[in-house]
């Protein structure tokens, strides 16, 4: 995420929505929380948004990319963050907002949208 955020030039600050790749898997939310922690800082605790669409859809694995590509596009142009649905009972480890079953109105210019493939391949887009 640092190198996709210094490669854009963008200060990450500015990012105002992260889809995470968010499985729904203790190990894997734990350590995409983590990281989000590392990269954005004091950031991520006040003011990012985060959420997963999987929530919704499920993991569409080889499809789960693009269709997140899209909802974070539809984010940006109707200013509304997708929800996590389903969120009830947040793990502790798992601190940040994670829009929690109901979009939100925010205005949204620049998102970052998360995917992980086997083999520790990672993309970062925004």
């Amino acid at each position: 995420m640092n190198q996709a955020l210094e490669e854009a030039k963008i200060p990450k600050e500015q990012v105002a929505y992260v889809n995470a790749h968010g499985t729904s898997t203790p190990y894997n939310d734990r350590s995409e929380t983590v990281a989000l922690k590392n990269v954005y800082g004091d950031y991520a605790k006040n003011g990012l948004c985060v959420s997963s669409t999987k929530s919704m859809t499920g993991h569409l694995l080889g499809a789960a990319g693009a269709i997140e590509a899209a909802a974070v596009c539809k984010a940006i142009e109707d200013n509304v963050v997708p929800p996590t649905i389903n969120l009830d009972t947040p793990d502790p480890d798992c601190d940040l907002d994670y829009v929690p079953n109901q979009a939100r109105d925010l205005e949204v210019n620049v998102a970052m949208s998360n995917n992980s493939g086997s083999g520790a391949q990672r993309l970062h887009s925004f």
